[in-house]
């Protein structure tokens, strides 16, 4: 019996010691657990990607350009007023017409008159409304343009239903022979353009004045000296700039002096491409060395220049040969109105656009009948007398203007 009990007391102690082994190290649920006060090895974290590089101004012009279809990329060449494709008398706002008329023609651009400027509120949502549906139409903004050079072209300053001044004649601004003073009047005329909401002005004029007492340039005209002249647009060019404006040297290759009017029928001058290059043409170099981002291309016509009697609006020897070789321009050509008799006496509106655009010109301004312009430009293209490839180099002008003016 003794023996039995001793037994029984030797197993019983053996099972405590057992229990109490178990107790001191618990075995784990699951086996790949770790313990928390190990050290661990360092965990893989990927490095983040690097950014893309942004891209560049031409790169995304070239996506804006190639998101266009051909009939929206022809209709970015025109610069128009609110009536030429709202078909209304007057446009005063900008409502369901022009949306619906940006819809079917989302134009490069749109010029106002006098007529359409009743006061600054006015003039502001009309152009911010008009902005919104460009941008609805084909994602690009408008050139919105204005002819504000001063003087007796001016249709904001001195306007009753603004309370802006006119700044005055040119004329009177270049016999002060101050440089200063006409870039201080481009940046406030490009102070309040840029307040309501343009973003284009025609100006400055370009041309050296003839006859004073004769010339209808006279008032317009900074001077009858080319280097005054060529001084003051280049000032007004940097003025314009600072305000953040595009601006325009207009009349190439210089309509002061030369007889006749334009609007009316042909102005013809006699001088040699020599002769132009000693006078007319200083200004213009001077605007294209001050990085004058458009100039315009009047409709003078040269014949012992140019060699034959197209007007210089177009005519290649004047934009392509002169202006874009020799001068060496880069930046956007635009015509002058191809509504004035001076084109109307040389070619139908089916016709004005596309030799303006074989000429050289990016931006056709004005033509007598957009819709006749429009489809006369798409049906060269059609055919093969204009290709795709001249019209993707403007678009491809028009639309880095823009995307650059966003970013000013």
């Amino acid at each position: 019996m003794t023996t039995l009990a001793l037994t029984a007391l030797i197993l019983l102690a053996g099972c405590v010691a057992s229990a109490t082994n178990e107790d001191s190290e618990p075995a784990t649920e699951f086996d790949n657990v770790e313990d928390p006060h190990q050290p661990q090895p360092p965990s893989t974290v990927p490095a983040p990607a690097a950014p893309k590089p942004a891209l560049t101004l031409d790169e995304r012009a070239a996506e804006k350009a190639a998101a266009l279809t051909l009939e929206q990329k022809v209709a970015q060449l025109f610069v128009v007023t609110p009536e030429a494709i709202t078909e209304v008398g007057t446009a005063t706002q900008a409502g369901e017409a022009t949306k619906e008329a940006l819809a079917a023609y989302p134009v490069g651009g749109l010029v106002y008159f006098k007529k359409n400027l009743l006061s600054a509120d006015q003039t502001r949502e009309m152009i911010a409304n008009s902005q919104t549906y460009a941008q609805d139409a084909c994602g690009l903004p408008l050139l919105v343009g204005v002819d504000e050079e001063g003087g007796t072209v001016s249709r904001i300053g001195g306007n009753p239903g603004f309370a802006i001044p006119n700044v005055g004649n040119m004329a009177d601004v270049g016999a002060t022979n101050d440089p200063t003073q006409a870039q201080a009047v481009a940046q406030t005329i490009g102070g309040y353009l840029c307040d309501l909401g343009f973003n284009l002005n025609f100006a400055p004029d370009s041309d050296i004045c003839g006859n004073p007492a004769t010339d209808v340039m006279a008032l317009r005209s900074f001077g009858t000296d080319p280097a005054l002249v060529s001084d003051m647009v280049s000032a007004q060019v940097k003025g314009f700039a600072n305000a953040g404006v595009l601006c325009c040297a207009k009349h190439f290759p210089g309509i002061g002096g030369m007889t006749g009017d334009s609007h009316e029928g042909a102005i013809v001058t006699q001088n040699t491409l020599d002769e132009l290059r000693i006078g007319e043409l200083a200004p213009f170099e001077a605007a294209i060395e001050a990085d004058v981002p458009m100039v315009m291309v009047g409709h003078l016509t040269a014949p012992n220049a140019f060699g034959n009697d197209v007007p210089a609006s177009l005519n290649p020897a004047a934009v392509t040969d002169l202006l874009r070789g020799e001068l060496g321009f880069q930046g956007l050509v635009i015509t002058d109105s191809l509504s004035m008799g001076a084109v109307g006496d040389f070619c139908t509106p089916d016709q004005a656009g596309v030799m303006a655009l074989l000429a050289g010109a990016d931006l056709v301004l004005m033509p007598e009948d957009f819709a006749s312009a429009y489809r006369g430009v798409l049906d060269a293209v059609c055919a093969g007398t204009l290709s795709e490839d001249r019209i993707d180099q403007s678009v491809m002008r028009i639309v880095k203007a823009k995307l650059a003016l966003d970013e000013s």
